[in-house]
Order: C-alpha cells, then sequence, then structure tokens
C-alpha cells in the first residue's frame, strides 16, 4: 500500500507493483490524479496531484502537493518528483491544491492551482522544478484570484458552489486567463457556474483584470473547466455529472460556446482497470504536429497484482477495498475537422516520436515503465527540488528506457548516487530485465543519503537503437541507494583527484582556513566534503549583500557546504553529525605539534575528530559551549597534543556532535605550544554578544516555518523550548524585535 510520509524535508514515495508491460499509466509508483498538459514546442509537460495517502487524519481529499512529468519523445517519462508542496513554499498557503492547471509561455512555468474549493492562485517558476514565486501577491498583495473567504483580487468567488479546479491559457501576445468554477448552489445551478478572468503577462508579473471576470455557460458542466486553441477555435472542455469530459467551441475564448459532446468517455472502459469508474479530470495539448489527451483512472489501484483487487483474478473469498486511488495516463488525440474525435484509451500509449538520446544527464527517474521502485522528493525552500530513486532492490526492481539511439556506441555509464548500503549495483540489460547484459555499476558506499558521488562503469555492445533498455537493481537491502541522475558516455572518464584550495596545499606549521577545503575531483573516492542536506543554510544568517556574496564563495564546487558571513570573514556552519570537510596540507617537518581551532557553539554535546589519511590523529574534540545563552557569534580555543609525518597528506575534519560553527585550524611546532592568536587578539575579537535572558525569540523548524515564540527567561535555548513543549529536534531562533538568530537542538 502506497505511503506519502514527511521526514524532515523529504518526501516518500512507496513503489506499486506494475502489471505487464503496458505503458499506460506513466508511473506505476505512487498514485496521482487530475492531470493537466502543456508544451513549449520542445518538451511536453503533464501537472498532477498527489494522490497518495498524506499524513492528515482526513485523508480522503488531503491532496498536499503538486507532481510533474515531461517528455520529448512521448514514450520516456522524466518524473520531476513534487515540485510544490502546500503549506511549505508559502508558509501557510495554499491549504490543498485539489486540480491544478499548467502553462508554459516564453520559457516560464505558469501554474493556477485551488485552496481546497475556496479559492484559486498562481504560481510561477523558470523552470519545471522550481522554485516557484507568488505573481498575484507580488502585483497584487493578495494570496488568491478569488477567494470564498479572506482577500482576493475579486474579493470573493462570484457566488460559485465550487471555487476550484482552475485552468489557464496564454495567448502568444501574453494575454493570459484563468477559468474555474464547479458543482451548484442557490444562485448557481450546474452548467452556469464556471467563471473566467483575464491577466496580461511581462517578465513573469501577472495583472489581473479584474474588471474582466465573466460568467461562462457551459451545458452538464460540473467541474474541471479546460481551455486549449486548435488554429482560431477555443475549445472548453469539462467533468459532467455522469463522469464523462464533455466539450464546446468557440470563435472566442469567453464564450458563448456551443455543445459538441464527449471527447472523453467514463473511465470505467479503461484497460486493466475492471470496470471501476469515478471522477476525471483532463488536459490537451499539441507537440510536434500531434495532440495529445491526459487523463486519470484506477488502473493501479484495482490491478490483479494490488492487494485491494484479489477478488478480481478469483483469488479472495471477500471483498477487499480497493480505493479511490487514481493513476495518470496518456493517449493521442486525433480530430474530425475542427471537432475532437472521441478518446481511446489504450494499455500502450503514445507511439515515441523520436528516438531517445543516452548521451545527456538525465534525472534518474526517466523511463518508460518501471517496477518496484520508489521515490524520494528532497525539497528545500526556495531551491529547485531534487528528485532521488529509491529501489526495492531485493524484489525485481528496473527501470525500462525504450527506443534509444547509442550511435557509434557507448563505453562508459557515469551513475550518480548515493549508497548506505553494502553490494549495491545497477545492471544494464538489453531487450528484457534477464536480456543481454551491457554492464555492471558497483555503487561506490557514501557516508549518507545526501553524500552523492558519480561512478563509472564500462559497458559494450550498446550501438544502433535499442529498442528496450532495462536498469536492473540488486541489493541485500531494500532502498538503501538512492540514484539522482545517470548518462551514457562514448568513451569512459578517468577519475580526477581532489586538489588543494588555490593550487596549493596549506603549509604546516600554520593556519587553515575552514572554508577553504579541497576543490572535489571526479569519480568515487575523490569527494572533498560531505554535507547532511543539499542546501547551503548561511544565506538565512545573511544580513546584506556583501554577506551573501561571502556565502557564496564555494557555491560552483561546494554548493551545500554551510558558509556564512560575520565580522571575522566567512565560517563553516550548521555542522551536524556525520559531515565532513577535507585539506591537503603540506607537513614541513615531521615531529610533536600542537591544533588548535577557533569554534563556537551553544550545545555541550558539539564534537569533532582531526584525521590524516584515514586515521584520527585526535580523540573526540568538544566545542566547548561559549556562551550561556548559546551565542554563535562568541568564539572560544579548543587545542589537542598530535604527532604528524613530513609530505603531503589529506587531513580531515569529521563531525561528531551536531551544531558548531567553526573558523580556522592552526598548527603550532611542539607540545603543549603557545597560541599565537588568543581569542580576543584575532579577527575575532569584537563580535561576541550576549542573549539577554529576557529576550522572545521566534522558533522555526528547519524548512522555514514558524512553529511559535518562546522566552529564554534565564534557561539555555534548548531547555526553554523543551519546558514549552517542543519535541526532539533541531531548531532556528530569531530574536523578536532584534537580530540575533541561532540554531539550537532538542534531545530527549
Amino acid at each position: 500500500m502506497n505511503v506519502w510520509k514527511s521526514v524532515g524535508t523529504l518526501c516518500l514515495t512507496a513503489g506499486l507493483v506494475t502489471f505487464g508491460l503496458a505503458d499506460n499509466p506513466v508511473s506505476t509508483y505512487h498514485y496521482l490524479a487530475d492531470p493537466s498538459a502543456a508544451s513549449d514546442g520542445d518538451t511536453f509537460y503533464i501537472l498532477t496531484d498527489v494522490d497518495d495517502y498524506s499524513p492528515q487524519e482526513n485523508y480522503n481529499y488531503d491532496i498536499v502537493g503538486l507532481n510533474a512529468f515531461s517528455s520529448q519523445d512521448m514514450k520516456n517519462w522524466t518524473d520531476h518528483g513534487m515540485i510544490f508542496r502546500s503549506k511549505r513554499e508559502f508558509g501557510d498557503y495554499p491549504n490543498n491544491t485539489w486540480a491544478s492547471g499548467i502553462a508554459v509561455h516564453k520559457g516560464r512555468i505558469y501554474i493556477v492551482y485551488p485552496n481546497g474549493a475556496s479559492g484559486v492562485g498562481m504560481i510561477t517558476a523558470t523552470s519545471i522544478d522550481g522554485p516557484y514565486t507568488d505573481p498575484v501577491k507580488e502585483t497584487h498583495g493578495v494570496n488568491y484570484i478569488a477567494a470564498s473567504y479572506g482577500s482576493s483580487v475579486i474579493g470573493s468567488c462570484d457566488q460559485i458552489a465550487h471555487c476550484f479546479d482552475p485552468g489557464i491559457f496564454i495567448e502568444e501576445d501574453g494575454t493570459g486567463y484563468v477559468i474555474f468554477g464547479g458543482g451548484q448552489n442557490n444562485n448557481r445551478p450546474y452548467g452556469n457556474n464556471l467563471d473566467i478572468i483575464k491577466f496580461s503577462e511581462s517578465n513573469g508579473k501577472i495583472t489581473i483584470d479584474k474588471n474582466s471576470l465573466k460568467r461562462i455557460d457551459a451545458k452538464g458542466s460540473f467541474e474541471a473547466p479546460y481551455i486549449h486553441k486548435k488554429d482560431n477555435k477555443y475549445y472548453l472542455s469539462f467533468n459532467t455529472q455522469p463522469q464523462v469530459i464533455d466539450y464546446g467551441m468557440s470563435d472566442n475564448i469567453t464564450g458563448p460556446y456551443t455543445f459538441v459532446g464527449t471527447v472523453i468517455p467514463g473511465i470505467s472502459s479503461v484497460p486493466d482497470a475492471h470496470n471501476e469508474g469515478g471522477n476525471n479530470h483532463q488536459g490537451f495539448a499539441p507537440f510536434k504536429g500531434k495532440w495529445y489527451a491526459v487523463y486519470h483512472d484506477r488502473r493501479l489501484v484495482t490491478a490483479d497484482e494490488h492487494p485491494g483487487s484479489c477478488t478480481q483474478s478469483g483469488q479472495c473469498t471477500n471483498s477487499p477495498n480497493k480505493e479511490n486511488h487514481r493513476s495518470v495516463s496518456i493517449d493521442e488525440l486525433t480530430w474530425n475537422g475542427d471537432k475532437m474525435n472521441k478518446l481511446t484509451f489504450t494499455r500502450e500509449g503514445p507511439k515515441q516520436i523520436k528516438n531517445f538520446d543516452p548521451y545527456n544527464t538525465y534525472k534518474a527517474l526517466t523511463s518508460s515503465k518501471q517496477r518496484n521502485v520508489r521515490s524520494r522528493t528532497d525539497w528545500t525552500k526556495g531551491k529547485p527540488v531534487v528528485h532521488v530513486l529509491t529501489p526495492l532492490a531485493t524484489k525485481e526492481s528496473w527501470i525500462r528506457v525504450s527506443g534509444v539511439d547509442f550511435g557509434n556506441g557507448a563505453e562508459n555509464l557515469r551513475i550518480k548516487a548515493a549508497n548506505v548500503g553494502d553490494g549495491n549495483k545497477v545492471e544494464i540489460h538489453k531487450g528484457s530485465v534477464s536480456g543481454t547484459l551491457a554492464g555492471t555499476c558497483e555503487l561506490a558506499k557514501t557516508s549518507g543519503w545526501n553524500n552523492y558521488t558519480d561512478n563509472d562503469c564500462a559497458m559494450s555492445g550498446l550501438s544502433g537503437v535499442v529498442d528496450e533498455l532495462f536498469f536492473v537493481f540488486k541489493g541485500s537491502k531494500d532502498s538503501t541507494m538512492g540514484i539522482l541522475e545517470w548518462e551514457f558516455q562514448g568513451t569512459k572518464r578517468e577519475p580526477e583527484p581532489q586538489t588543494a584550495f588555490g593550487g596549493k596545499a596549506w603549509t604546516v606549521p600554520g593556519k587553515i582556513q575552514a572554508e577553504d577545503f579541497d576543490v572535489p575531483g571526479y569519480g568515487a573516492g575523490n569527494d572533498t566534503y560531505s554535507d547532511n542536506d543539499s542546501e547551503n543554510h548561511g544565506y538565512e544568517k545573511a544580513k546584506s549583500a556583501a554577506d551573501s556574496a561571502k556565502v557564496a564563495y564555494r557555491k560552483e564546487d561546494a554548493p551545500s557546504v554551510d558558509l556564512y558571513a560575520n565580522a571575522s570573514g566567512i565560517i563553516v556552519g550548521y555542522n551536524q553529525a556525520g559531515e565532513w570537510l577535507e585539506y591537503t596540507i603540506n607537513v614541513t617537518k615531521a615531529g610533536d605539534y600542537t591544533f588548535f581551532a577557533a569554534v563556537a557553539s551553544d550545545n555541550q554535546a558539539s564534537s569533532f575528530v582531526m584525521s590524516i589519511d584515514g586515521t584520527d590523529i585526535t580523540d573526540t574534540i568538544y566545542a566547548a559551549k561559549t556562551d550561556v545563552e548559546g551565542s554563535f557569534d562568541d568564539y572560544a580555543k579548543v587545542q589537542r597534543n598530535v604527532t604528524l609525518t613530513a609530505g603531503e597528506h589529506i587531513l580531515r575534519m569529521t563531525v561528531t556532535g551536531d551544531w558548531f560553527d567553526i573558523d580556522y585550524f592552526t598548527f603550532v611546532e611542539g607540545k603543549d605550544a603557545t597560541d599565537p592568536e588568543p581569542i580576543g587578539t584575532d579577527a575575532l575579537k569584537g563580535i561576541k554578544f550576549r542573549v539577554s535572558s529576557s529576550m522572545q525569540y521566534h522558533v522555526f523548524d528547519l524548512s522555514g516555518a514558524k512553529l511559535g515564540t518562546v522566552s529564554l527567561s534565564g534557561m539555555d535555548a534548548a531547555q526553554a523550548l523543551k519546558a514549552a513543549g517542543y519535541r526532539q529536534g533541531a531548531y532556528m531562533l530569531k530574536q523578536v524585535g532584534g537580530s540575533n538568530k541561532f540554531m539550537t537542538r532538542v534531545t530527549k
């Protein structure tokens, strides 16, 4: 059974069993619903709801986010994951994104979403992966175009019963329209419960013409209004009470529309769905001279292999609940003149319109079919989403890519993956899961889920067009590998070693700036850092443009390492257990040295270990708590005696206890040597501050969502949070009315 979970900033989607090798639905590892479609001429996009279980108690209509797919050949689809999450990007809205619409204009994505059944808003981005902004709020200062409560551009939902299911259409000149509504009430009956409103677009900014709001008559309409255009005709389609998609035509986008008939029949006739019906939602878009229709069905939840459908194959004596989860499919739409022919549901889906080029870099979940896989979306506020393939490797687990044109031949496959298990590998087979073996990728072990490394694997026999190529995943434990991306290469790229930052090893004795760790190389074993998430949290502390520029110091070669700026320069902060940094050093003379580190912490358990060439040279060093109230701008020095051998080495700092900042290291010749830069005489002087025990602090989680307010009241931050009822975890505290900000952790 499919389950949606929230773990930090992770969205986990469980794998579903598949049936046969039919290409519909486009995804067999999570439930999806309410699709819409758009094309920019080069790429075809499908936008869907997430139809998995949500973490809310009343899960039936808690649609917690939007997923997206794209294709350039209409057979192989890239799953971009949950590109937008309700109540995450904007803090407190929207609540539920039940059925949304998508349009593409001049390289920009526009999505209109409902807030449950109570409002219609818009988001936009320059990439389908986001991050998304709210152009309605930016332009008009309100969250919604229309809402049945609170403030919106038009003030209300114009007496619409269900203010939801928006569709969007943008003309070539940037004039756009949003259509929405459904249901019935005393004021507006079925068929007269849709509204359309006009907007203008310029460089991503939109302006709603609130005076353009107009009611639309659509015979028998119940929900899911959608507008598309062919030649000079506009087509308004919608779901009806009998649960079929009907449509009308007009010479004017605002109507009146002449009713034509049904274009998508009831989904009970979908192959493999065992006559199970339900509501529907549609999208139509042209691509490369053809037209396509997207719709949802119940193929997955009613499949013979699904636990809820065992009565269909005569294997059960009872009747399990098949539930109402949906899946998304696509088929080619044909025309008779200017009329749409009734859609024919197929197992095969559209024909592939061009061969697949394997020599580009692809997100891992790019495939024409899948079996026993799951996926994870890593979501970071203000950043594009990262979608990860996590196979169920103890089962028959694979993805298939169709119509792959290798040309003169591929000799190498690069797979970027995190691997926290033993014996995980990816086999490449031609023709079938057990077909000719072209090569095997043994995945290198990494230190965590978000520590990805390149794996280069020799390939043979891959030339010309391979009709079906299978990535087969094998391992001793499920979901212990996270595959980020892959690409085939004509020749093998040899590993490249890490290099010292600036091209020269740090001299010992001497001082080493913590932010100047080595530049990563290429291939397994040539990483120079490990960070537990993909975000540089230092941007949260930037107080100026100059600070932001400092934080971006290593964004090209180490974008996830948490750097921030203070009076002494650039600091490595937000350190968590399991993270590490490496430095190339040149020890000029063998012997005894005293090691110093400038650190700040609010946590007695904060700690790290230093090693050289894989061997520890210190015990656990605790980053002494430097301020009673936990200020991260109050530094102290820690030290250890170490013995070093002459020559070039790799120095590593490994974090063993959470939450401390580090500015620099110093090696001084001799045991128990004198610190050449004691605190108060070096660059750190003058940046200390104390936190008043009477000050109030806002409390945020690591995604930036505000959780409440707490008074420190003489206690340190962790004690105050625990006393206020906060559970185990990490929190950001920001001074009410002030600029102080720091992180703390609540333990058991």
